[in-house]
């Protein structure tokens, strides 16, 4: 049997929408359940894939069944094409997988011609109406169509108005509108090049070629890429006979939805025009009504719709968007489709429909979608506010953020000392800035990615922060940026938009979030229905605390390194690497040393270096023992996993001329010693270098005081009564001797410590798998790590050969011309990277069966990502803590589609 690339109404179904597009299956659908549709057919998506490949031209067959199909809808309309005795009209919609509200095109009263409106006036004793959708028909059909700009005609109809004296289409009479059509023509003529066809047939084919043609324009490529719309085969065309709204005041047309849009209220909520047609309604040439008022209005139509309102909604357990029009008080449905809602109606609606029995609780959970979860949680702008976009880069944390420009942290923190709201803009960020970046409001970088420094800070602070803006000229020295001709001085007023990615000039009004009751409902659904747990990356007390309110359990990933930052806690931290060297230099010398004279001696020569380095640490000590005790108390009972110091030593040591010369007088020190300990940690590549555990086989001290303070705070809050859980992680370990060398020091240390506290309390030694090298000998790893947390934005650059920081220069293009699906620092590459990750846990669950594995890079917090996480069987995913809601979501959802 040959393939059918026409379906009439009658013929499809709902189950149909890859073949008839959302809005076919839809009308097909109605159809069958006995819903007033006008009829008419639906020419295939497939159709729309032949036609391109077939460079614009119809593929064998498809012009016999446009023209059988036409015989058939003539023959139930009794009507026919071009006969101006029984005048068919017909609409030509688009219509694909996925609805994609106003990106295609449409041309409505289609089958009119010179001889045809005169039949009609014969037919209905309604010139005027005969005249106006002619004009309307000339209109769309050059606009759309021929490529004809739709204002040649609305200057024609604003000067046919100028001159009758009215303000509004629907006033203009018949005489008056037959002269625009006559003009129209003209214009047509005048831009085309020809007359306007006549021939029906002819129409028709231009009319299906022209939304086969709206597939690829710039508007609906680019919703598609917003949307993350991939792999339909095109659009259908749907054409359809034509009803009217506006034959006069025993006619009108609407859109309804069956629930409030933006609230998620149940009630019938729409617009309408009386004497209208639909594009009326949305165009704003006229106010519409309030669907309520239909009720006074024709109170027989109104009933009728809110019944079949309520019975699409049944039939489809998901909130409607219908359009309608009423033709001499008989009501018509043209579309119905599951209507496009806020966040916040998202929500409520999900929530009301389980509650209602109308969908399961799973249903409901997939009714939200992460993107949707995300806005709840942070301030953005007003939607009526007007922007002036300056530059657009990539929203690597969302939100609005409203701040006076700075280019240093230091004046950031400052700034906001004063009781000043300021943006922090650098080229790029680095742990030094961490006090400014905390005292913005939001961080513009001109370089880096989504899981640049910045990004992954803004993320867990909350803050909103657009990377990598590109165009951004920023010049520190004059403190301004400039963009083309446009200079920004320090001191004036931005606007970032963390989730579009965009830079505004000016004060743009922000909207808070609102979290209603709706939302902890929501969220108890998707925490019955996961099974992966949510942890939470955080670093202070107040994270810590802000992640439980979102529904954390337990922290993944505490970064110790941050927290060397803090007021003046980066001096001891300076001088111990100042003496480092030496320090080290004198263990590597008693290791050999065969004598005890000999070991005295070295300690001897040794003592100033050994006082700094130690005095150093035991400064640092009781400030990070308070630490942990802070963040130990705000998750009470839940595990807190603490990574060991991880960055290169360099990032904690001043890079430029004045502020090394300030560690010198402060340290005591000439400054070419400072600048001689800068230049000697250089390294060409140090997201390779001396990092992570590497430095605790330097310098063991260094882990074992950072052990000890875990430890010491947890035997504290302990003995408050309060339960503790610490997780100690040694990064990017490699080799399991590596880890092992670590392990044994933190293992003795913890035990010097029990001993001296009499004390005891449970912990757990495991390692960040971020090494290519771990992930493949994890069946070794495991042997000394009691857990797994995959670093996986280090796997990442590490197994992909991407710098995190560079590789968004061009990583774009990567992803537009199909080499990558997407960003693999934004998703997980689940077929290179996600290999390692899964053969890591399978290797190191064979050698410790119950062994715990989550991930705490930045993947923790991305939908896709989770849904790997969940299909390798992890235990847990780690993301920033407004991000954990997100994860709770897609963990359930994950739960959902992986059964």
């Amino acid at each position: 049997m040959p393939e059918k690339y026409v379906y009439m109404f009658s013929e499809g179904d709902s189950t149909m929408k890859e073949l008839l597009g959302g809005k076919g299956a839809n009308l097909a659908e109605m159809t069958n359940l006995g819903v007033p549709v006008p009829p008419g057919f639906t020419i295939t998506t497939k159709m729309c894939r032949a036609y391109y490949e077939s460079k614009g031209k119809w593929p064998k067959g498809l012009r016999e069944e446009v023209d059988a199909n036409i015989a058939k809808l003539e023959r139930a309309m009794k009507a026919e094409l071009g006969d101006p005795n029984r005048p068919l009209l017909v609409s030509v919609r688009s219509g694909a997988a996925v609805s994609m509200p106003g990106m295609m095109d449409t041309v409505l009263n289609l089958g009119l011609n010179d001889t045809v409106i005169e039949g009609i006036i014969k037919k209905t004793g309604n010139p005027r109406f005969a005249y106006d959708i002619y004009r309307r028909f000339i209109d769309m059909f050059g606009d759309v169509v021929m490529g004809c700009d739709h204002e040649h005609f609305e200057e024609v109809l604003a000067t046919a108005k100028k001159k009758a004296k009215v303000k509004v289409d629907n006033e203009l009479n018949a005489e008056q509108l037959k002269e625009v059509v006559k003009v129209y023509k003209a214009v047509y003529k005048k831009h085309i090049g020809r007359l306007f066809p006549q021939d029906g047939r002819d129409q028709l084919t231009h009319s299906i070629n022209a939304v086969f043609g709206s597939w690829m324009t710039p508007r609906a490529v680019t919703y598609r890429k917003l949307n993350n719309i991939t792999g339909l085969l095109g659009t259908a065309v749907n054409v359809q006979a034509m009803v009217f709204g506006n034959m006069g005041e025993d006619c009108g047309t609407g859109v309804c939805f069956t629930r409030n849009p933006s609230t998620g209220k149940k009630e019938f909520y729409g617009e309408f025009l009386m004497n209208a047609q639909g594009e009326d309604v949305v165009a704003g040439i006229r106010t519409p009504m309030e669907l309520r008022k239909l009720a006074k209005i024709m109170p027989k139509a109104y009933g009728k719709l809110t019944k079949l309102m309520t019975k699409l909604e049944r039939h489809y357990k998901d909130m409607q968007d219908m359009e309608f029009t009423i033709q001499e008080s008989k009501l018509y449905i043209l579309q119905t489709r599951m209507g496009k809602r806020t966040a916040e109606a998202a929500v409520k609606i999900a929530v009301d429909m389980a509650n209602e029995k109308l969908i399961s609780r799973r249903e409901a959970i997939k009714r939200v979608t992460p993107e949707q979860l995300d806005r709840l949680l942070h301030p953005h702008f007003d939607p009526k506010a007007k922007r002036e976009v300056i530059a657009k880069g990539l929203p690597a944390s969302p939100g609005a953020a409203v701040g006076q420009v700075v280019f240093t942290a230091d004046t950031a923190e400052a700034w906001r000392d004063k009781g000043k709201k300021v943006v922090l803009v650098r080229i790029e960020t680095s742990p030094e800035d961490i006090g400014g970046m905390d005292a913005a409001q939001g961080i513009l970088t001109a370089r880096g990615g989504m899981t640049s420094h910045a990004a992954v800070v803004a993320r867990g602070m909350g803050k909103q922060c657009v990377a990598g803006a590109g165009s951004l000229n920023i010049h520190y020295k004059n403190k301004n940026l400039t963009v083309g001709k446009l200079t920004v001085r320090e001191g004036d007023w931005i606007s970032l938009d963390g989730t579009s990615g965009e830079v505004m000039t000016g004060q743009l009004a922000t909207v808070p979030p609102t979290l209603s009751g709706d939302f902890g409902k929501f969220m108890r659904i998707c925490d019955q229905i996961r099974r992966l747990g949510v942890r939470t990356n955080a670093d202070t007390p107040a994270d810590a605390r802000r992640a439980r309110e979102f529904g954390a359990e337990g922290i993944g990933l505490c970064r110790t390194e941050h927290m060397f930052f803090e007021g003046e806690r980066i001096w001891p931290v300076r001088s111990m690497i100042l003496a480092a060297d030496d320090y080290a230099a004198m263990l590597g010398e008693l290791e050999a040393a065969e004598t005890q004279k000999e070991k005295k001696a070295i300690e001897k020569e040794h003592a100033v270096a050994r006082k700094q380095f130690e005095g150093a640490l035991s400064k640092l000590l009781p400030l990070q023992r308070g630490d942990f005790e802070g963040i130990f108390k705000a998750m009470s009972g839940l595990p807190v996993t603490i990574r060991l110091l991880d960055p290169p030593l360099h990032e904690f040591l001043p890079q430029d001329a004045a502020s090394q010369a300030e560690m010198a007088r402060r340290l005591k020190v000439k400054p070419a010693v400072v600048k001689n300990k800068v230049d000697q940690l250089h390294e060409f590549n140090p997201m390779l270098g001396h990092r992570g555990c590497r430095l605790a086989v330097t310098y063991p001290a260094m882990c074992r005081m950072q052990a000890r303070a875990i430890i010491e705070a947890a035997l504290n809050v302990k003995k408050k009564g309060v339960s503790v859980k610490p997780e100690i992680m040694i990064p990017l370990a490699g080799a399991v001797s590596e880890l092992k060398l670590v392990k044994d020091e933190i293992v003795d240390e913890i035990g010097k410590v029990f001993k001296e506290r009499r004390a005891k309390v449970d912990y757990m030694v495991g390692t960040m798998i971020e090494v290519p090298r771990a992930a493949l000998t994890a069946d070794e790893i495991a042997k000394e790590a009691q857990f797994f947390s995959f670093g996986t934005n280090d796997l990442t650059q590490m197994t992909m050969g991407f710098s995190r920081d560079d590789a968004g220069k061009f990583l774009g293009e990567y992803v537009n011309k199909g080499i990558y699906a997407a960003d693999p620092f934004q998703t997980l590459d689940q077929t290179g990277v996600g290999k390692l990750v899964e053969m890591g846990t399978r290797l190191g669950r064979k050698t410790r069966k119950q062994l715990k594995v989550g991930i705490c890079g930045e993947h923790g917090g991305e939908p896709a990502s989770i849904d790997f996480c969940h299909r390798v069987g992890m235990d847990y995913v780690s993301c920033s803590p407004f991000r954990v809601p997100i994860a709770r979501l897609a963990a359930a959802q994950a739960a959902v589609r992986n059964k």
